[in-house]
């Protein structure tokens, strides 16, 4: 079910209930223990807005993808070739050669690959709206070889079908309309987990949280 619907249904229930359950005066004097009692919690619960066309539970939608191989000849692939009967690890970037793209998103998987693959997965690819040239020049840059493979979403099909476009044509240096940074973890082409970013924030679509649900 998607982010959105999902986040609905708990804006509705939440109302409902308050509805229901109208708060109730607590005395003035609360003992310590329960005023502390939250610390005790590690991490505190994050509200996010975020919303996509697909969410976990979901069958990942048909599209193809290109590439050139190693003789310059373009190639294509399909999401059915890389998920189906498989374990798929699909990523995406906002943009081939951009900072930390470039610096820690892609080189994280290349260098987790390994350990990923020890985990069942048996497909690495990173996603971006760059068309198959700049994402060959970028695999070379990269120094990639056979850890990941780097695919052209190049006119957004698949990015739009998950619903997961970033528009970047505000900034100055051209982007246009992108992808938001995400990371998932696809099996026989069901969605297991949705990692997505607000934007091109990199905060928990890397290869160790990948690895933590393995």
């Amino acid at each position: 079910m998607a982010a959105s619907i999902t986040l609905s249904k708990f804006l509705a229930s939440t109302t409902f209930t308050s509805s229901l359950f109208p708060p109730k005066t607590l005395p003035s004097k609360l003992p310590l223990t329960l005023k502390l009692t939250n610390r005790r919690h590690p991490k505190p619960f994050r509200f996010s807005t975020i919303s996509a066309a697909i969410g976990v539970g979901d069958k990942l939608p048909e599209a193809t993808f290109s590439y050139l191989d190693s003789d310059g000849e373009v190639k294509t692939t399909t999401v059915s070739e890389l998920t189906k009967g498989k374990k798929a690890v699909l990523f995406a970037v906002p943009g081939a050669f951009t900072p930390t793209c470039s610096q820690k998103h892609v080189p994280g998987f290349v260098e987790k690959s390994g350990e990923l693959r020890a985990k069942g997965v048996d497909t690495i690819a990173c996603v971006s709206v760059n068309d198959a040239f700049v994402m060959k020049a970028w695999k070379e840059h990269l120094k990639v070889n056979d850890e990941v493979l780097l695919l052209s979403d190049g006119n957004g099909t698949f990015t739009r079908a998950i619903g997961c476009e970033l528009d970047l044509s505000d900034k100055p240096v051209g982007l246009g309309v992108r992808s938001r940074r995400y990371a998932l973890l696809a099996e026989d082409g069901v969605v297991k987990l949705f990692n997505l970013e607000e934007g091109g924030a990199f905060t928990f679509s890397s290869a160790d949280d990948i690895l933590k649900v393995l």
